[in-house]
């Protein structure tokens, strides 16, 4: 399992966490939010940015955390 965190422009409501594959929401200062927690594979990735892709959020990063497995960084 990999942690990932996913950085998307606008501010998610905790609500679309589930729809998410459960990951946290941290919505930073800058206006954008942070996804974060354990993704089991690559399927279940694809499902995570295929439902932003639904949402209609636009994504600014995405990137594999090694080590670190939980809450995004606070901001």
């Amino acid at each position: 399992m990999t942690a990932y965190e996913i950085r998307v422009d606008g501010h998610l409501d905790d609500h679309w966490s589930e729809r998410l594959g459960g990951l946290a929401i941290c919505r930073n200062d800058d206006g954008t939010s942070t996804l974060a927690g354990p993704v089991a594979d690559q399927a279940q990735l694809h499902g995570v940015l295929a439902g932003l892709r639904d949402m209609g959020a636009t994504l600014l990063e995405l990137r594999a955390v090694r080590g670190a497995v939980g809450r995004p960084p606070v901001r």
